[in-house]
């Protein structure tokens, strides 16, 4: 609506701001939209390691879109939008894990070996170990997915946990040396080799 002046004429103000308005809503909505397009894949996969399912890996994304989505104009840094998404949806997924408190977490059944001269390799072994993974508790998953997935410091990762550096040392360090005795995980391959993946 045009408002009109004291003096007869059209004041045009209030219509070029709001116009103004629009013209800037559409343009963060577009350079949201293309951040989120580019960097998709990469996202889900953070959020994918940090749940171990798919589905929740989807939810905890698409939360984690929102919050960046209603905050996106007070971001003025747009170089560290990636950062702030990761620690959205590691903020949220802890959120979610310290609600539900539970004691036993779900896993898959692992796959039945067909013997000791079949070697795991590729893409078996990368699905063994997210079920090694995922038999791990969520604190010591997420710390591992922030320590060998994000290349976080033992300092970053007590500080987004909000806990003391030596816990994170010390979960770190039980939550590989189970991964090193998964029987499942090193069947048919040494130590070496098999913990390699973790960290390739």
């Amino acid at each position: 609506m045009v408002a009109v002046a004291a003096d007869g004429g059209a004041g045009y103000g209030e219509a070029t701001g709001e116009r103004s308005t629009r013209a800037k809503a559409e343009a963060a909505e577009a350079a949201f939209t293309a951040y989120v397009q580019e960097r998709r894949a990469s996202l889900y996969a953070t959020a994918y390691h940090l749940t171990g399912d798919r589905f929740e890996a989807e939810d905890l994304l698409q939360s984690a879109l929102f919050s960046t989505y209603r905050a996106w104009d007070r971001i003025s840094d747009k170089a560290a939008v990636g950062g702030y998404l990761r620690r959205t949806m590691t903020n949220l997924h802890i959120s979610a894990w310290r609600r539900r408190k539970l004691n036993e977490y779900p896993t898959e059944e692992l796959p039945e070996t067909v013997g000791e001269t079949d070697a795991m390799r590729g893409t078996e072994l990368r699905a063994v170990l997210w079920q090694a993974l995922a038999r791990l508790p969520e604190l010591q998953r997420t710390m591992l997915v922030l320590r060998y997935y994000e290349g976080r410091t033992d300092p970053e990762i007590a500080d987004i946990l909000d806990i003391s550096v030596g816990t994170v040392k010390s979960s770190i360090w039980r939550s590989l040396r189970r991964l090193r005795e998964d029987e499942v995980l090193s069947f048919g391959r040494d130590e070496q080799e098999s913990f390699g993946e973790l960290v390739a």
